[in-house]
């Protein structure tokens, strides 16, 4: 599974291909969520988009049950610091480094990046670094290690939260969809303001050879249209029942009848993505556990590409 290190927030880096823009409609947004200080992303932006009476996907079933109807979501997050992905604020004058690619340097934005040798590099294979900047840019990075006085990485990403702009057509970044990995992050601040106002992040263990804007790259195993392919984006059924639901549990099913969650990566069926960090109540967290794949439908948000 690959996942990505929280670098500073995200910054719009020229690059050789124009890149792509999300042209959906303009949602009702109720709050503003941030990243260390900033707007996540416009008021428009796929991300904060209210999908809760979009249409469901024609593909709907078929992507469901590839992912299976009798699985059960899990939080990749909680109290042991060893799960999750952790991530860092950082103040606009930090000083930026040197960043040497080793895989992806073609599809990668070129540093320096603004990411302090101190930030916190995910546990497990993927380590990622995320790192979101108060000059309100985040700085994404997958495969990486300290080097020097800065870092390598097999890939890296800068996003301009205050842009619509997508990453090239064909391009990864620190996620194998080509999205930004923080916006989808779990985090506790916003779980203990009642609220999670934007889509989250969750992995599947096969995807289709293809992708959903704000998606831009895919990295499956299948041509079948029955498979899911990245940036497809799943919604809680508005029909099933969170009465029995509490706590930190019950505002990230809110969440996800709301704005739901983006395929993101090749992973554990059905693990959703949070960061690393203190405040988290396992007994709370746990709950997720008992939500069958049955309770979830794919909202029809576009055509997919290859």
């Amino acid at each position: 599974m690959r996942r990505y290190i929280v670098l500073a927030m995200i910054a719009l880096v020229a690059v050789s291909c124009a890149p792509a823009t999300y042209s959906g409609a303009v949602a009702t947004v109720t709050s503003t969520p941030t990243l260390n200080g900033c707007p996540l992303f416009p008021a428009n932006n796929a991300w904060r988009r209210d999908v809760s009476h979009d249409p469901v996907s024609a593909h709907s079933a078929a992507w469901v049950a590839s992912v299976g109807t009798r699985g059960f979501m899990h939080p990749d997050f909680g109290a042991n610091p060893s799960y999750g992905i952790p991530f860092v604020g950082v103040p606009a004058t930090q000083p930026k480094v040197k960043i040497t690619f080793n895989a992806y340097g073609s599809e990668s934005n070129k540093g320096p990046y603004p990411i302090p040798r101190t930030a916190k590099i995910e546990a497990g294979g993927d380590r990622h670094v995320l790192v979101a900047s108060a000059d309100c840019h985040l700085y994404e990075l997958y495969g990486a290690a300290r080097s020097g006085t800065g870092w390598t990485a097999a890939s890296g990403a800068v996003f301009d939260l205050k842009s619509n702009a997508l990453r090239p057509e064909g391009w990864t970044s620190a996620d194998a969809a080509g999205l930004p990995i923080m916006p989808g992050l779990v985090r506790t601040r916003e779980v203990n303001a009642g609220h999670i106002d934007h889509a989250l992040r969750f992995t599947v263990a096969r995807t289709q050879r293809g992708y959903i804007h704000p998606a831009t790259h895919q990295a499956g195993s299948t041509t079948s249209a029955n498979v899911a392919p990245m940036g497809a984006r799943f919604r809680l059924k508005a029909s099933f029942s969170t009465t029995r639901y509490h706590g930190q549990a019950l505002v990230i099913l809110k969440c996800l009848k709301k704005y739901g969650m983006f395929v993101a990566d090749n992973g554990s069926n059905w693990y959703l993505s949070g960061g690393t960090e203190p405040g988290w109540n396992d007994t709370d967290l746990n709950q997720l556990k008992s939500v069958p794949g049955s309770a979830f439908e794919v909202v029809n948000s576009g055509p997919v590409l290859r």
